[in-house]
């Protein structure tokens, strides 16, 4: 998850963070939330304690070292459970995509592979193998690549499918060419990346995550309309904008999903 109330501003996003996981879990189904350590969360007021046994790795990004600090709070009206991905320099004294003032950060880029990355490494700390691993909007484009290429021969992530979710909340700058090195992990090959010609941007980087995803889901009802027809021309399963219901449309997709597709090579 990109957001998740109400640890973010309640928004439509925010929202769905919560309510989709928790009414995925009332309905049976074994979940485990993940977001960013955005510097806007009072680590205070909403209970946040460090995981000791799943923190202290360092995750190598552009030859520079990032201790990857986990962190969790719950929720107890939902009765779920957070993880965040913790780092100084990308997330704890940070906002989102962008500053107080709106400009977007340069590194966003890199916070991205953080993020992801700290997710996964997490996700095989636990031992805990997903059914399904649902990626929420371009903080998490980079994850369906990794999962099927990077992380293919992981346990926790052999039979997994993945659903990318698409979001009307695109950033406007461009990555610079310098990502193409900085995403590249044992297991990726340049034919993987091929896609992406700088300059790399929204479109370009929701793409990259269709192309690697078992189903997607559009989230907004107004959302990038080449990313849209790309998800719509890709041939896989596609849950078009539920303004009712959508609780319900999703669980019953991850199912069409699981059902529907072989794993991607």
């Amino acid at each position: 998850m990109q957001e998740v109330a109400p640890y973010i501003v309640e928004e439509e996003m925010s929202l769905i963070g919560k309510q989709l996981p928790q009414a995925v879990q009332e309905k049976g189904r074994e979940i485990r939330t993940f977001m960013p350590k955005w510097g806007t969360i009072n680590e205070r007021r909403n209970q946040l304690h460090e995981v000791i046994r799943l923190s202290g790795m360092n995750l190598i990004i552009d030859d520079t070292d990032h201790p990857l600090i986990i962190k969790v709070a719950s929720i107890q009206s939902a009765r779920m459970q957070v993880y965040f991905i913790d780092n100084d320099d990308y997330f704890q004294h940070r906002l989102q995509t962008a500053d107080k003032d709106g400009v977007e950060y340069g590194d966003n880029d890199s916070r991205a592979i953080f993020y992801v990355r700290g997710v996964l490494e997490t996700v095989k700390k636990l031992r805990w193998c997903p059914d399904i691993v649902h990626c929420h909007s371009w903080m998490s484009a980079l994850a369906p690549m990794y999962i099927k290429k990077s992380y293919r021969d992981e346990p926790s992530f052999r039979s997994v499918k993945v659903v990318f979710s698409i979001y009307d909340n695109d950033f406007t700058q461009t990555f610079d060419a310098g990502f193409l090195n900085r995403l590249m992990l044992k297991g990726v090959a340049k034919k993987d990346i091929a896609s992406l010609k700088p300059p790399i941007d929204y479109t370009a980087l929701c793409k990259l995550a269709i192309d690697f995803s078992d189903g997607i889901i559009q989230h907004s009802e107004h959302i990038n309309e080449a990313v849209l027809e790309y998800a719509r021309a890709s041939g896989k399963p596609l849950l078009e904008y539920q303004s009712e219901n959508f609780i319900d449309a999703c669980n019953d997709f991850y199912d069409v999903v699981w059902n529907a597709m072989p794993n991607n090579p």
